[in-house]
């Protein structure tokens, strides 16, 4: 008991509330919700307000709104933002003030989604840069999470040099800037390598700057094409041209270079208003024709591959790095020019003689037909004249027939020694080009490198024996074989021809002989020399004719004469003569006294 009397009553307790009851105390309760929801933010469904994180694990991120709950929201809403950290102020989404549980329920992804196109065209215009997570890869690029939003980052727009892996950048948080939106599909295009251009420039403006003719730098090769090697030199590309990576012709360049090699470049020349920066690999290394044996002179052999060819030569590298020439000319002894396809092709193996030597020019010229003797140094002795040879022929024209007997080795048979009795038009008529023809030397031009050819001598001139057969007057059996403006070809035995004007082509009625006719025909002419033969149908009728005529003039003066004159005219005959004589004896007598003077 003594302890309760030690007890004292509160000094402010309101003794008069208590005495009427609760419903002052209720009262008081109803002031202090309403003031503790007034210490509350007023949110509403489907509203978007700032929050700020409390705390973070792995699984989700606990947010304060300021409500009378805090929300938790998923950690993978966040996965676009690996530097979230507790006290950030994020945007959320209110799905539901109070679930069943009494929890409020946030989402990061529908807020940023809300606001997301607004952010998306202001980042465009002020040229923000924004971040994005990288989620996948796609047809020609990425797609990536920016404000919620999936955007296009093309494969072009990953870097500034050529992306080879793209798998590599998934899953990744990147720097962006906005560069392309289209209002109507929605459609966002992103660039990474919009970002770090600007840097580059500014880096490239100085390593030009600084760059000098001849100045060796190291570079890495960062993209090979079939024209050349770009390599980078740290912030900006230069280009090794192909003729530029070795002394020696380069068909590939992978043949010389592989990608991200590092090596050493000399600048050869340099554009700082294009920026372009020509580079050279093979001019670290000397030349090598200063290492060219300096012994090599003309008419050494030397042995090389075929590395380029073209239709007037072929260029052989005889060391690496130094070529020479060999044009067609000097591929054959023939002068019959050909392509040089038809001697070699890349990649043989030959032997040449070189035939000039330029070390300041650098420059070589070979052969290989000095390789064999040339023919026409001995042309008497293997081609003498009145030898026969066959020969392969090798082209027409209208005066003759081009043959070769051998390589470089060529012959004319004029179109008047093909044959003694054809009359040939065109060579073409006589033979064709490939086939083999019989031949004689006729005569030899060693200095033109021409033989002068026959055929037709190869047997006797048949003309020595038509000379008996077809003499003048001399009548045989023709066939017109040819009509002509100017007259007939007439076939006669033994495979001659000759020729009949139109007036010695008519015939006793009094028609014209036709193409195909076999008549007899009269020699009226005969010439060995020009080997012509000039015949006439008619002439055998008007000849009979005129005989018969002449007989009969005869016959009838005959007729007329006496029979007595018939008898003296021989004595008168013998007197006239006998007095001729006598008269002739008289006058030179006469002549000589004359002489004598007397």
């Amino acid at each position: 008991m003594s302890n309760l009397t030690n007890i004292q009553p509160l000094e402010d307790f309101d003794w008069e509330g208590f005495e009427k009851g609760a419903a002052q105390a209720e009262q008081s309760r109803e002031e202090q919700e309403a003031a503790y929801d007034k210490s509350l933010n007023n949110v509403g469904d489907h509203d978007v307000v700032d929050g700020t994180v409390i705390s973070i694990n792995k699984r989700e991120v606990v947010v304060n709104i300021g409500y009378k709950s805090d929300g938790i929201i998923s950690a993978n809403e966040f996965r676009y933002n690996p530097d979230l950290k507790v006290g950030d102020t994020v945007e959320v989404y209110i799905e539901n003030q109070e679930d069943k549980k009494g929890q409020l329920i946030l989402s990061h992804k529908k807020a940023r989604a809300t606001k997301s196109w607004e952010r998306v065209n202001a980042a465009l215009e002020s040229e923000e840069i924004v971040k994005g997570f990288v989620k996948c890869r796609t047809k020609g690029g990425m797609i990536v999470d920016v404000f919620g939003i999936e955007a296009f980052l093309p494969g072009s727009q990953i870097d500034v040099k050529p992306i080879r892996d793209y798998d590599v950048f998934v899953g990744k948080t990147m720097e962006f800037k906005i560069v392309k939106i289209n209002q109507d599909y929605r459609n966002v295009v992103v660039s990474h390598k919009a970002l770090i251009e600007a840097e580059l420039e500014a880096q490239k403006k100085e390593i030009i700057s600084k760059l000098e003719k001849g100045q060796v730098l190291e570079g890495t090769v960062k993209n090979i094409t079939t024209y050349g090697v770009f390599i980078d030199l740290g912030g900006v590309d230069g280009l090794i041209h192909i003729t530029d990576l070795s002394w020696g012709r380069v068909s590939d360049p992978h043949e010389v270079v592989e990608l991200d090699q590092k090596l050493n470049v000399v600048i050869l020349d340099f554009d700082e208003e294009k920026k372009r920066i020509a580079l050279g690999l093979k001019q670290l290394t000397p030349h090598p024709w200063d290492a060219l044996d300096a012994n090599l002179k003309v008419g050494d052999h030397v042995h090389g591959k075929v590395v380029v060819m073209a239709d007037y030569g072929a260029f052989i590298e005889v060391a690496p790095g130094v070529e020479g020439l060999i044009h067609v000319s000097e591929m054959s002894w023939s002068q019959h020019l050909r392509s040089a396809q038809d001697f070699m092709k890349v990649g043989d193996e030959v032997e040449a003689v070189i035939l000039t030597l330029d070390r300041e020019e650098r420059k070589m010229s070979l052969g290989i037909k000095q390789l064999k003797a040339d023919p026409w140094e001995s042309i008497e002795e293997k081609y003498p004249v009145g030898s026969k040879h066959t020969a392969r022929v090798r082209n027409f024209t209208n005066f003759g027939v081009f043959v070769e007997l051998e390589e470089g080795v060529d012959g004319l048979i004029h179109i008047s020694d093909l044959s003694w009795t054809k009359k040939i038009k065109h060579p073409s008529e006589f033979t064709k080009i490939g086939d083999e023809i019989e031949v004689v030397v006729l005569e030899i031009d060693k200095d033109n490198r021409r033989l002068s050819l026959g055929h037709k001598q190869l047997e006797e001139n048949p003309w020595d024996v038509f000379e008996t057969v077809f003499t003048r007057d001399s009548v045989h059996e023709g066939t017109i074989v040819e009509l002509l403006d100017k007259g007939a070809v007439i076939q006669l035995e033994y495979g001659v021809e000759g020729f009949a004007t139109p007036k010695h082509l008519v015939k006793e009625d009094g028609s014209q002989a036709q193409q195909g006719e076999k008549l007899q025909f009269k020699v009226i002419e005969f010439n060995k020399e020009s080997k012509r033969i000039i015949l006439s149908h008619s002439r055998i009728f008007e000849d009979a004719t005129r005989t018969e005529q002449r007989d009969a003039r005869k016959s009838e003066r005959a007729a007329k004469r006496p029979a007595k004159a018939k008898e003296e005219t021989p004595a008168i005959q013998n007197q006239a003569a006998s007095t001729t004589l006598g008269d002739i004896d008289a006058l030179a007598e006469l002549k000589a006294k004359l002489e004598a003077g007397e």
